[in-house]
């Protein structure tokens, strides 16, 4: 269903170059990337109050671009295993099979390709959560500087991604002190890692949530093709839906999704504004400590990231649902905050106790009903 191979080729062709550095500025970044990851573990841990024992088991690794893009289609092909080799089964029944999909795979692979290299300009960190058994080794990329995520030994699940290129670049742009917004960059990401080393359950939980959204694709194209109508019945020279639709759909995930999907998107959804939030949260809060200028920092960003960029990237942004993981920081924040206010840190790790504790869509918005709810 995907050439992968050509996803990457599309995506490292496109990419952008990053900032211009020196070679020495360039191994100091990384070093000091590196430092900060292993520092603000500590800091976390001792914020959070949670242990992350298994935290020193997964590797960190500080990539370029192209590192990245390598490292999220590995992950991909794992995620959606299930799902294209389904979707192959099917395409397999029908006549002149073979050729439709090698050409389709090869389009996917471009398209995939495309929303990658734009991506990869945007990302400062990443937990990933469904990297599959890889080790950093020695690097080899071009400048000599960066992991290059490879297959080998079984490690534990998940793995710490610092995107070196684009951290240098949004520190330039912001104007701030290089230290301070590197730490505090790796604050907030070191909180996603300690989130899945300290709660044994969580990575099976959203695991399981995604397959059981993959497994209700429909992949049947008529059926696709009414909620494509559904989603965009306002738009001239398009039937109308059924329902008198008008434009409804708000970015490229409404096309896909069954009555079924939304429901286990919304759970999702929840969780992602829990995570994201308390990230935000912790790397804020352990930030006057040790990020001196995390204030100055916090405004900045947070005015960069309301202001976006020009408007082809403002309706990429909207297409690939980004406004949307927004505003899961920001209401995942304000969740936080509110049940931390009523009950302190130690009241609130309760929700990392079962999935039955985490927030649902609806008590993101409301933090003193979760807390009737789990706290009493």
């Amino acid at each position: 269903m995907v050439d992968w191979d050509l996803a990457v080729a599309t995506a490292t062709r496109l990419a952008r170059p990053g900032p211009r550095v020196s070679r020495e500025e360039a191994r100091a970044a990384v070093a000091e990337l590196r430092g900060h990851a292993a520092e603000a573990e500590r800091h976390v841990r001792e914020y959070t109050r949670m242990g992350s024992p298994e935290a020193a088991g997964t590797p960190v690794l500080v990539v370029d671009r192209p590192g990245w893009v390598r490292a999220n289609v590995a992950g991909f092909r794992t995620v959606a295993r299930p799902l294209t080799d389904r979707l192959a089964a099917r395409r397999a029944e029908g006549r002149g099979a073979a050729a439709a999909g090698a050409a389709g795979a090869k389009a996917t692979g471009v398209e995939v390709g495309v929303v990658l290299a734009f991506l990869s300009a945007k990302v400062l960190g990443q937990y990933e959560t469904f990297a599959p058994p890889e080790l950093p080794t020695a690097p080899d990329s071009p400048e000599g500087l960066f992991d290059q995520p490879r297959r080998g030994l079984a490690v534990p699940p998940g793995r710490l991604l610092l995107v070196a290129p684009n951290i240098v670049q949004v520190e330039r742009e912001l104007d701030v002190s290089p230290r301070d917004f590197r730490l505090w960059v790796c604050l907030h990401e070191e909180t996603h890692r300690t989130q899945f080393t300290a709660v044994p359950w969580l990575r099976d939980h959203i695991q399981s949530e995604v397959q059981d959204f993959l497994a209700q694709t429909d992949v049947d194209p008529a059926a696709f093709l009414e909620r494509l109508r559904d989603a965009f019945g306002g738009v001239p020279g398009l039937p109308r839906a059924k329902n008198g639709g008008g434009g409804g759909g708000s970015s490229l995930t409404d096309l896909v999704q069954t009555p079924a999907q939304r429901e286990i998107l919304a759970r999702l959804t929840a969780v992602m504004s829990l995570l994201e939030g308390h990230a935000d949260v912790v790397m804020d809060g352990v930030g006057p400590a040790v990020v001196p200028s995390v204030a100055e920092i916090r405004e900045k960003f947070q005015r960069r990231r309301d202001r976006g960029g020009g408007r082809l990237d403002l309706v990429l942004r909207r297409l690939l649902g980004m406004d949307a993981k927004l505003r899961q920081y920001q209401d995942g924040a304000v969740f936080v905050r509110g049940v931390v206010e009523r009950v302190g840190m130690d009241g609130f790790n309760r929700v990392w106790t079962s999935p039955n504790t985490l927030p649902t869509k609806e008590e993101v918005h409301d933090p003193a009903s979760w807390v009737a709810r789990v706290v009493g």
